[in-house]
Order: structure tokens, then sequence, then C-alpha cells
């Protein structure tokens, strides 16, 4: 798979929104496209319904579930300010604003979350996919479309019995 190296948006003062997946989630539905539509809104929003869709990579739920709602609430306040997350079955949405570089940020998060859930699964070799989907907060009207995209998400799980957990927002 070729990795498309876009100009990232790393401003302190920006909210995020940022989306990454388990490797094994990527299959031949993402890897068959051209890596230019891999970078934009509409294949971000297609690429989220196959992965809510998909089986692939469902590792997150049970303990790796409770473990990555503890961590990320955990590194609030640290490393960002925590406005909302989702965590689908094979795949997380973050809303946040950086108090570290995101790609720091996204290190820190997806590194020492993958040792430990390789650990917890008694699994080897890379956890999640390599590249993350980002995209800075540009308006109030977005950051409220944001937040209600990640609030209901985890919503189509409607036979999920993990699905209030799989939600945080600090306005709920």
């Amino acid at each position: 798979m070729k990795y498309s190296h876009l100009a990232h948006i790393d401003d302190l003062n920006s909210y995020q929104f940022i989306t990454f997946r388990t490797q094994a989630s990527t299959d031949d539905f993402i890897s068959r496209l051209p890596s230019e539509k891999q970078d934009n809104q509409q294949f971000q929003l297609a690429s989220d319904e196959h992965l809510d869709l998909s089986p692939k990579g469902s590792y997150l739920s049970g303990d790796i579930l409770r473990y990555l709602v503890t961590q990320f609430k955990n590194a609030n306040k640290i490393d960002y300010e925590l406005t909302a997350f989702a965590i689908m079955p094979n795949h997380v949405h973050l809303l946040l604003k950086p108090i570290i570089r995101l790609p720091l940020l996204m290190q820190k998060l997806k590194g020492n979350s993958a040792r430990d859930i390789n650990k917890l699964l008694s699994l080897t070799g890379q956890f999640w996919a390599h590249s993350y989907y980002d995209r800075a907060i540009r308006s109030q009207k977005h950051f409220d479309v944001t937040y209600q995209y990640i609030k209901n998400n985890p919503i189509k799980l409607i036979n999920d019995m993990e699905c209030e957990l799989r939600f945080y927002g600090v306005f709920e």
C-alpha cells in the first residue's frame, strides 16, 4: 500500500478530528484505491462506513476497549485536551486539542497502546495501521458536526452490549 504524505495541520491551538484503525482492518477496499483518493473527506466518510460494517481487525472490545477508554482518559490534560472519542470495533475517532505536536501525540497513542494490546491479545507485529486521518476543526459548526458524528458512530452497533462504553464526550 502506498502512503500519501499530505501536510498535516499541526497547530496546538486547533481542535483536531483524528481517525486511526487496526492494521488488520486494512483490506482490499482500501488498498485498491489510488493514494490521492485516500486523503479526501469523501473517502474518509466512505471508508468509515466500510470499517463500521467490516469484521476485519475487530479487536477493540472487552478488555481492549476498557484499556483504551482508560488510556485516552488518562492522557487527557497531559498530551491533549480531550473532547470526545468513539472506539469502534476496528477503528477510533478522537476530537481533541493537542498539547504536544500531532506526530508525537500519534506516535505515543498508537505506540504505547499497540505494545500493550499486542501483549493482552498475545499478538506480535504492527497493531495499528501506519497512517491516520486528521482534520483541523475550522469553525464552531465544524466542531459541532464532528462531535455529533463521533457521538452517533457507536449507535450503529445496536447489538453491541458495550455501545455506551464506546463513546465519551465532555458535554454528556
